[in-house]
């Protein structure tokens, strides 16, 4: 039995790309897999591909934007299996233009998938997992949060948001929840929204990128690595005595 075998996993964005290429793997692997997205009728094939080829997966429509559809997928997750192991965020968007073009809506939309849909996510899951005493969170942020250029600025923030989100949360629960962050450069077509990039060096520059980049399926493999060495390595994401800091009286209980 691998450490991802009966492992209960919720997934956002399992519609489509790293979302839908780690629902699929994690299947493949034993893992019971509970998927979410706004676009059900590709939940539902994926779902029934899964059962089809012996795995087990469930799936209910996600908009991680909405707080009652985040908490109410968690809640569905419980219903199904009783326990959440792991929290896969992987939803997200990818909009970008100068500020100058002041493409508000775009901002919104970016803040509140790529950071909200991220804190709502953790909000809907921890609980049962400090309940259980246990739990894996992976946040996807991609590789574009190491670095800035010109266009991106708004979503560059909240990669390095969901970053600095990430190491709190393993602070916060060093020894008892483990969190990782996948940065990815992922290869495959292009985000509608990004289609609509406003400077064409921008644009031409994604494409590129896209063009060169890895795989959806070895993300995936990133992410089920992740799973799978903290099911071996308990309390790996301990940080280093150096950034030992004293814990609120709530967290040291």
């Amino acid at each position: 039995m691998t450490t991802i075998q009966e492992k209960v996993v919720l997934i956002t964005g399992a519609s489509s790309g790293i979302g839908e290429a780690t629902a699929r793997l994690l299947a493949r692997r034993g893992a019971k897999v509970v998927l979410g997205a706004r676009r059900t009728d590709r939940l539902a094939a994926l779902a029934a591909e899964i059962e089809a080829t012996g795995g087990t997966a469930s799936f209910q429509r996600l908009d991680v934007t909405h707080r009652p559809d985040v908490e109410a997928f968690a809640e569905f997750a419980l219903e199904t299996h009783e326990q959440i192991d792991v929290l896969v965020n992987a939803a997200g968007v990818m909009p970008m233009s100068p500020l100058w073009n002041r493409k508000i809506e775009e901002w919104e939309l970016t803040i509140d998938v790529n950071l909200r849909g991220v804190l709502l996510g953790i909000a809907a899951v921890l609980p049962t997992m400090q309940e259980q005493g246990w739990g894996h969170i992976v946040n996807v942020a991609p590789v574009a949060m190491h670095g800035l250029s010109p266009g991106s600025a708004v979503y560059h923030g909240t990669q390095y948001a969901v970053n600095a989100i990430s190491e709190g949360l393993r602070q916060e629960h060093a020894g008892r929840l483990h969190v990782t962050v996948v940065s990815p450069d992922v290869h495959g077509p292009i985000d509608p929204l990004a289609e609509r990039i406003a400077a064409s060096y921008a644009r031409e520059r994604m494409r590129t990128n896209r063009r060169i980049a890895v795989s959806v399926d070895a993300v995936a493999r990133s992410i089920a690595g992740a799973i799978e060495g903290y099911g071996i390595t308990a309390g790996a994401m301990r940080p280093p005595a150096r950034q030992q800091r004293p814990r609120p009286a709530e967290y040291a209980q």
